[in-house]
């Protein structure tokens, strides 16, 4: 989801530091990563073979190209069997037809990237009955049994666009071009934007622009806004992959696309980490983005669902890829994977993902 100093690696290093290894020493063996047969955690009690299948929620950005493009070369290196992708293409309803349809296929685990937080509960209550393990990746359910949630920080990303954009500007208007609200992912990032200009920036006034990761309803929000706003100083926007050409597109249909250092310019803080942001912030068009780690979504995601296969099961604390597994409200638990806030000064880092997609 400012500005950890961990890297964020195309694959994330299997090196254990020390601070990770005297943590986990004072654990059970179940922690840090390493497994315990627990079925009411979500694992199944299996060698880990079988067909995996793998949904995905839309493939009309380009985060969830490259996501998509990385899940078979990650099944390989972690030995999973899966499946050729389905994408929902951004209905949840149809998103749990896919997964009906992949459990009536005989698979034997699922990684999910739900759609919207609530209604992905139907399909993991399927998954469940038919006693097959599923690993969320990017978006956490509100409840439903997994194996895994495999995502960033969200709230972290809110609190880095606030705290760059308040450092940059100061005072005046900002506008956050917003995610669906039916998606942790969209409520996480909005309100912790909110809450850190409140209390760090109160200077900043916050408008906002509920898009639903839609780039037709992003441009045209932001063009109406503009309007009514022409002294906007800065824009947060949820989602690069969604909303980086629709709202540079806007700006400079109306003359307001100026490029950092120029009088005018207004400040753009996103998310993603998909090359065309990187692009855009060695243009000036953009200053800053947090690298949403899609090869490690991949990985991490083939990694759990085998584990799950194979009965192994996780509780927090530090893991051995730079992240630290939480227990979010209901028991599920979520390795956190670092994202880590990209601006000019680092935009060339040949360990972020978005500087080796072929």
């Amino acid at each position: 989801m400012a500005g950890r100093t961990v890297r964020n690696r195309r694959i994330p290093s299997r090196t254990v530091y020390a601070a990770a290894v005297a943590a986990c020493a004072t654990l059970a063996l179940a922690a840090c990563g390493s497994t315990k047969d627990d079925v009411a955690s979500g694992g199944g009690k299996g060698d880990g073979g079988g067909k995996v299948g793998v949904i995905l929620p839309l493939l009309t950005s380009p985060f969830w190209q490259s996501y998509n493009d990385y899940v078979p070369k990650m099944a390989t290196s972690e030995g999973v069997d899966a499946l050729k992708t389905v994408n929902s293409n951004s209905d949840p309803s149809q998103q749990i037809t896919d997964i009906n349809n992949q459990l009536n296929q005989g698979v034997k685990g699922l990684v999910v990237a739900p759609l919207d937080s609530a209604a992905i509960a139907a399909g993991l209550d399927q998954a469940e009955r038919k006693g097959v393990p599923v690993v969320a990746v990017d978006v956490a359910p509100e409840k439903g049994k997994v194996a895994m949630v495999v995502r960033a920080d969200n709230v972290a990303y809110g609190e880095k666009a606030c705290q760059y954009l308040g450092k940059q500007i100061g005072s005046g208007k900002v506008v956050q071009i917003m995610g669906d609200l039916a998606s942790v992912n969209g409520r996480d990032r909005s309100e912790a934007f909110r809450a850190c200009v409140r209390r760090n920036f109160p200077k900043l006034k916050v408008l906002e622009i509920p898009a639903k990761w839609e780039s037709d309803t992003a441009a045209s929000k932001l063009d109406t806004l503009l309007n009514a706003n022409p002294d906007i100083k800065g824009i947060y926007m949820q989602a690069g992959g969604v909303y980086l050409a629709p709202t540079l597109q806007t700006l400079k249909s109306k003359g307001m696309l100026k490029k950092a250092g120029a009088a005018g310019h207004i400040t753009i803080v996103s998310n993603d980490g998909i090359p065309q942001e990187f692009d855009a912030i060695r243009k000036g068009e953009i200053d800053a983005t947090v690298s949403q780690p899609a090869d490690a979504y991949a990985k991490y995601g083939m990694y759990y669902i085998k584990a799950a296969m194979q009965g192994k099961t996780f509780k927090p604390g530090p893991t051995d890829h730079d992240s630290e597994i939480v227990k979010l409200p209901g028991g599920i638990l979520e390795d956190q994977l670092p994202a880590p806030l990209v601006t000019k000064e680092n935009v060339d880092d040949p360990g972020l993902w978005g500087n080796t997609v072929e």
